[in-house]
């Protein structure tokens, strides 16, 4: 397998290479964080922490570069700062590689809501991947001084959940010098639990060492970047929530969630909600606590999402009536009466000062030798997909469909602005288009008032 080819999305065969094994990873240009940073009561009492938090605040500075001045000021101190739960995120330049990214998310989409500073409440996002799970990688994780320590990984085939650790670093046959690791260093399974995460069973996660972390990744409309940003949560009920909702768009979309919802630029948006989550607490009892919980909002008509399959759908068949056309062929649902197109052009054909044509016998004879090239067979067959004077071809009339639609007291002008205005005016001329619009029909024989309803719905709510 050293010289494995691997094909990527249909495309030309690619080599593997050195660095290109790895899971693939959307990269981040910034952070957007879900909440603040306080200090802890016994900092607060302590002036040259105060001095030092309230510094850091004014001066935009992130949380951890504040905590990292208040541990070396005061090492007694060992945390001085506690997360606290707000309605707005937190974005501040020094979480961005470009400060001035900072100022223009405020800047588009910041709001003062009365306390004379402006704030991000809510603002649009758009998702780089149709996989939600790429877009909102989570994790059960336990952190270390410096670094993760245990985290959850699935297997493969996704039904059995292990608990990872680092491996340790391999020395020389000497035992004075670790060697050189390629790649980064190495992963293995937990030895101590057997390498599953059971978190019933964990006691990192029963002594809340080890909890849920995620992050949605995305790009923000008109903010020029070419990372995506992230938002961290460690709130189920917000992931949980997302599921669905990207689940639901995804359906609608023909399994996409990535990129504009819809041809008006439409997008998801990120804010927050104030609820009331329920919790287990010590005596395990079941209590609700209200929270600002992250919530994902997708402020489009759904009903529009479904038309715009079927807008796709029409696009084909026009798309092949168009080919036909330019092919030299005669239109799928040709109605009038005329012989099979032979070859010979409008141009060849003399008309009388009267503009009716004229067949001059040079004509009639081109004519008759191109009939004669053809095949028998062919010609059979020809003659066989020729449609008929009332448009049925190869599928029903459009006399039959509009009868089909009388039958539900419907009458013909209000069913063909209905179906002009559902498949576009191709439907008329195309075999496959009239057997649709018939198929519909028939599928409400046993509720014609569903059908009904759906006809006004179409030519009143989608006027």
């Amino acid at each position: 397998m050293s010289n494995a080819v691997v094909t990527i999305n249909g495309a030309q065969a690619a080599l593997p290479t050195l660095l290109g094994q790895g899971t693939a990873r959307i990269p981040a240009g910034g952070k957007i964080r879900a909440g603040i940073k306080v200090l802890t009561k016994k900092a607060a009492e302590h002036p040259k922490a105060k001095e030092i938090y309230e510094r850091g605040v004014a001066a935009s500075q992130s949380f951890e570069d504040i905590e990292r001045a208040i541990s070396e000021a005061v090492p007694e101190l060992k945390a001085p700062l506690i997360p606290k739960n707000v309605p707005w995120f937190t974005v501040r330049p020094g979480d961005f590689p470009n400060p001035e990214i900072a100022k223009e998310i405020l800047a588009a989409y910041g709001e003062d809501r009365g306390d004379g500073t402006k704030r991000l409440y809510r603002f649009p996002v758009v998702f780089p991947a149709d996989m939600w799970q790429a877009v909102m990688p989570h994790e059960l994780i336990a952190w270390g001084a410096n670094e993760k320590k245990f985290w959850s990984e699935y297997a493969p085939d996704g039904r059995v959940r292990y608990c990872k650790c680092y491996a340790p670093v391999p020395m020389d046959p000497a035992g004075k010098r670790a060697i050189r690791i390629f790649g980064g260093r190495k992963t293995t399974l937990r030895q101590d639990n057997g390498g599953l995460c059971d978190p019933e069973a964990c006691r990192e996660y029963q002594n809340r060492q080890c909890n849920l972390s995620g992050r949605f990744i995305f790009f923000i409309p008109g903010i020029k970047s070419i990372g995506a940003f992230e938002l961290h949560t460690n709130s189920f009920y917000a992931m949980n929530a997302a599921i669905q909702k990207f689940e639901t768009i995804a359906f609608m979309r023909g399994g996409r969630i990535s990129g504009f919802l819809d041809g008006k630029r439409a997008s998801f948006f990120i804010t927050k909600t104030l609820k009331e989550v329920p919790h287990i607490d010590e005596a395990g009892r079941s209590v609700r606590v209200a929270h600002w919980i992250i919530e994902l909002e997708a402020p489009i008509d759904l009903t529009a999402l479904l038309r715009t399959n079927e807008d796709d759908e029409t696009a084909i068949i026009n798309g092949d009536q168009a080919a036909r056309i330019l092919e030299g062929a005669r239109p799928a649902g040709e109605t009038d009466g005329d012989a099979p197109f032979s070859g010979v052009t409008d141009s060849q054909v003399p008309t009388a000062s009267n503009g009716v044509e004229v067949e001059s016998p040079g004509t009639r004879s081109q004519r008759d030798e191109t009939r004669a090239a053809i095949p028998q067979t062919q010609s059979d067959a020809a003659g066989e997909a020729q449609p008929t004077r009332g448009g049925g071809g190869n599928g029903p009339s459009v006399e039959q469909v509009i009868n089909a639609a009388a039958e539900f007291g419907i009458d013909g002008a209000r069913y063909t602005a209905y179906a002009a205005k559902r498949w576009g005016p191709g439907w008329k001329i195309n075999a496959a288009g009239r057997r649709r619009a018939l198929a519909e029909i028939e599928s409400f024989r046993d509720d014609p008032d569903s059908f009904i309803n759906k006809v006004d719905a179409e030519l009143g709510v989608f006027a």
